[in-house]
């Protein structure tokens, strides 16, 4: 199968620790290919790196999966239990966040991996927490960064605000949400999660002054069948700049 350009969209990133087995965290990813259809029951080869501080920052931890899509395009793998390339995966420090997580894919097998997704990993498990702080010195037994994460309900026409940024916006009846200029509130790297439901459409516009895509005052929309969900992925890359894929 020929594939240009691929996408995926982070669906889970949990802790699965134990006594008899190592930190690691559960993730999904759907794959796409440029013309939007699923990637079905293919194998595809992905790496997986851990950024910290930024979009772009150093790699706190990288590692190789080879997978298998199921029925539905989704790859199922664990974060920490790959081949691995750089860092310790136990060895993270979770405390000096932000941390990304940055997936590649080669859909031929290989390795010649493309960019696919970054998106910020907005709720790090207290428990991996935990186990960094036991080697810090007088760490701080008690401290969280856990942060949760919402789905919020889309109705109807509004501008994007700092209460969706991190969170998943759920749309359900057709509607156009707007990026406003200047909107400080929403840090560069930082993400939105979209979802179209049930046959609704939603559509991001960009106000005069805004880049989507690249495109001054652009938009994307979201067309989802009856029965279906399209998703996709807003991030912010500049003062008055976003992209999104999904679309």
């Amino acid at each position: 199968m020929k594939l240009r350009v691929l996408y995926a969209f982070m669906l889970l990133a949990v802790l699965e620790i134990s006594a008899q087995a190592p930190e690691k965290m559960s993730y999904q990813a759907i794959i796409r290919s440029s013309d939007n259809s699923l990637v079905l029951d293919a194998p595809v080869n992905l790496k997986i790196i851990v950024r910290q501080g930024s979009v772009n920052g150093t790699s706190a931890y990288e590692e190789t999966h080879a997978a298998t899509t199921n029925g539905n395009g989704l790859v199922s793998l664990e974060i920490g239990d790959g081949n691995r390339i750089s860092g310790n995966f136990r060895d993270i420090p979770w405390s000096n966040g932000p941390f990304f997580i940055e997936t590649q894919v080669d859909p031929d097998g290989g390795n010649n991996y493309s960019i696919i997704g970054v998106s910020q990993l907005l709720s790090v498990p207290y428990a991996l927490y935990a186990k960094y702080a036991e080697n810090v010195v007088e760490a701080t037994a008690s401290a969280s960064v856990e942060k949760d994460v919402a789905v919020i309900s889309v109705e109807s026409s509004r501008n994007i605000t700092i209460s969706d940024v991190g969170n998943t916006l759920e749309c359900t009846k057709t509607a156009t949400l707007t990026l406003i200029s200047a909107f400080s509130d929403m840090e560069i790297g930082e993400t939105v999660n979209l979802e179209a439901h049930n046959g609704a459409s939603l559509t991001i516009k960009a106000t005069s002054g805004v880049s989507l895509n690249y495109n001054d005052g652009g938009t994307a929309s979201f067309e989802s069948a009856s029965g279906n969900v399209r998703f996709g992925l807003l991030r912010k890359s500049g003062t008055n700049a976003y992209i999104i894929s999904g679309q």
